[in-house]
């Protein structure tokens, strides 16, 4: 609370201040991950979720050099027309403050903000990971060493299903972190409410993840967990149906050689266009999903 670099919104201060739940919302969504007008109707609808949940929301972005925790809708309109955003991670999430630079948070430094400011949960879409081909270009996402370190439990629908999801796994084993699949056995992929994979560990119930994060506390034992929430499945994108357009937007990005922070936004972007459009509307509703477990989970710690 004492960074003089954060910014955080009125309604959160007082939130935190009385143990209300308070929910963290990434801000790529907004800069990075959706067209607009859908990244801002989407942005303020999640908040509603929230709210409806009994959370306060915390949207987490760098504006003109200030962390933000908590935007106000004038903020949140500067995040969507802005020209040239950074992707900000934890490699140049301070470079952003230094230099006075606006950016939306990935998964990786909307948890370093979230647990600045004392914020325990935090719901996203999809996480980062180990992307496919990693043992040539060794393209794997902060987020996982993240997760590993930060203490936040993240919810979301498991890894983007553009990602090597099996390797994705076996890094967070390595890492020590929880990967928990809510209400099934099954890890989710994305758009997908299934893929090939078993989940490591279920829970079913808000409750349930609440102590599971507690007990690890008094073990102290550091990092996040990741929640796996299967998007509802009159929204699911089956993953036969989608693995074909991910195979044909990957083939388009090697053969255009896009590398580095580039890859998720372009694939994303392609395959909106090859889906015409179903992908975005599946994506929206698995965010609109993860923010009201996440809200249960707030209210349950």
């Amino acid at each position: 609370m004492t960074n003089p670099h954060l910014d955080i919104a009125p309604e959160v201060a007082e939130a935190l201040a009385a143990g209300r739940p308070v929910v963290a919302l990434e801000s790529t969504i907004i800069t990075h991950g959706m067209p607009y007008p859908h990244n801002i109707n989407m942005a303020s609808r999640v908040e509603e979720i929230l709210r409806e949940g009994g959370a306060v929301p915390a949207t987490i972005a760098v504006i003109n050099g200030r962390l933000k925790i908590g935007l106000s809708a004038e903020e949140r309109n500067i995040l969507a027309d802005c020209k040239d955003p950074m992707k900000l991670s934890r490699a140049d999430l301070a470079y952003a403050l230094a230099q006075t630079r606006t950016g939306g948070t990935t998964v990786a430094a909307t948890m370093i903000s979230a647990h600045q400011a004392g914020i325990k949960v935090f719901a996203t879409g999809g996480i980062g990971g180990v992307h496919k081909g990693a043992e040539e270009s060794f393209d794997i996402s902060a987020d996982l060493d993240e997760l590993s370190r930060t203490p936040v439990i993240v919810v979301s629908a498991g890894a983007k299903a553009i990602l090597d999801i099996e390797k994705t796994l076996e890094v967070l084993e390595t890492r020590g972190v929880p990967v928990v699949a809510f209400g099934t056995d099954t890890m989710p992929a994305f758009w997908s409410r299934i893929s090939p994979f078993k989940a490591p560990l279920r829970l079913d119930r808000a409750e349930d993840i609440a102590r599971f994060y507690q007990v690890r506390g008094h073990l102290g034992i550091v990092g996040g967990m990741l929640i796996a929430n299967p998007v509802p499945e009159a929204s699911e994108i089956p993953a036969d149906t989608m693995r074909g357009y991910i195979d044909a937007a990957q083939a388009e990005l090697d053969r255009d050689g896009i590398t580095g922070k580039a890859v998720t936004p372009t694939l994303l972007a392609r395959i909106l266009e090859l889906t015409e459009g179903a992908s975005l509307q599946t994506n929206i509703a698995l965010v609109e999903n993860n923010a009201r477990l996440a809200a249960k989970i707030a209210g349950a710690l």
